[in-house]
């Protein structure tokens, strides 16, 4: 091939490439990294990014060269010369792709290891997964329960994954990782915050109606506002307020139910601002009919809404004085 030649595909290559990379780096394709994890992503990212934008222009630059210097003229209706294969180009091409993958391969596995560290003196918090809600334990500050993530900067947090009912995905994009929680299955995920900031926890697994409600707080935070709010949460303050608030919020009840003392505006299911009409309709004392219909959300359906859309699973995942304290928040008993 002519120096000419290899000189105009470089150029067509080069300037492909070159336009390529300024939509690649001038768009904001990813979030604000947050975690170690997230930082390995990222470079994972861009050392692909790279390869691929690398292979584009000498594709490219081939193309655009032949296109302009190889085209048949408009009456030219003959076939092209017999050609056999060049057997170095071949070898190369395959080569240096095989070597490409296998590049990206190796660093795609060493980072995946390196995410999966948890380190010598991990802090363990349960998440637990269920339409349309996310609550949090901390086993290692005796077993505190709450319905947003807080969690200590510069330190490695292990997430155990479980769900109540369907599939659901733990992702805050910030920090890049993401796991399935499993009903019957335990999961498991390892974040290192390296910045404290707020955050949102989301769903990303189709889970139901309620799916694009299920979302949670997440704060990151110095290691001494995380010991203090510890503190707080075992000496029962800053709680969320009364035990049937809280249940109210940790169920997820808010994801589908309007409800004016809890500032709900869910409109999935039926409000629950006019439970005693509902009560008296379905021909039910007001507290049976709501403890009823928390525990067998289908034994009465109000009208214009279906069955099975309701989990049936609270009867499980509340606990007895949940529930209890959950139905005089609702009907308004002391």
């Amino acid at each position: 091939m002519r120096r000419g030649s290899i000189f105009r595909i470089s150029l067509y290559g080069l300037t492909a490439a070159g336009a390529v990379t300024l939509v690649a780096v001038l768009i904001k394709w990813l979030p604000t990294s947050a975690s170690r994890q997230m930082d390995r992503i990222t470079f994972v990212y861009w050392f692909t990014t790279a390869i691929c934008i690398g292979i584009f222009g000498v594709v490219a630059g081939v193309i655009v060269y032949s296109v302009l210097h190889f085209r048949a003229q408009p009456d030219d209706d003959s076939d092209g010369p017999p050609i056999h294969g060049h057997t170095g180009i071949e070898i190369v091409w395959t080569i240096v792709p095989a070597v490409l993958v296998i590049a990206i391969g190796v660093v795609s596995a060493v980072v995946l290891s390196q995410n999966g560290r948890a380190g010598t003196n991990p802090l363990h918090v349960k998440v637990f997964a269920q339409q349309f809600a996310w609550r949090f334990e901390y086993p290692d500050d005796k077993d505190i329960k709450s319905t947003e993530l807080v969690i200590p900067v510069h330190r490695n947090i292990r997430f155990d994954l479980s769900a109540a009912d369907v599939l659901h995905s733990f992702w805050v994009p910030e920090f890049g990782q993401k796991q399935d929680a499993v009903p019957g299955i335990k999961t498991h995920i390892i974040v290192t915050p390296t910045r404290t900031g707020s955050f949102t926890l989301i769903c990303t697994e189709l889970c139901g109606l309620g799916h694009a409600t299920m979302r949670a707080a997440v704060r990151v935070v110095s290691a001494a506002d995380f010991a203090t709010w510890v503190k707080e949460q075992q000496a029962g303050a800053g709680g969320g307020g009364a035990p049937g608030a809280v249940a109210f919020a940790s169920a997820g009840c808010a994801s589908c139910h309007t409800f004016k003392p809890a500032n709900a505006t869910g409109k999935i299911g039926p409000g629950l601002d006019n439970l005693a009409a509902d009560a008296q309709k379905a021909g039910k004392p007001l507290e049976a009919y709501v403890k009823e219909s928390i525990a067998d959300p289908n034994a009465y359906l109000v009208p214009g809404f279906k069955e099975g859309v309701m989990p049936g699973t609270y009867a499980q995942s509340l606990s007895a004085p949940q529930i209890d304290a959950l139905v005089k928040y609702l009907t308004g008993s002391k």
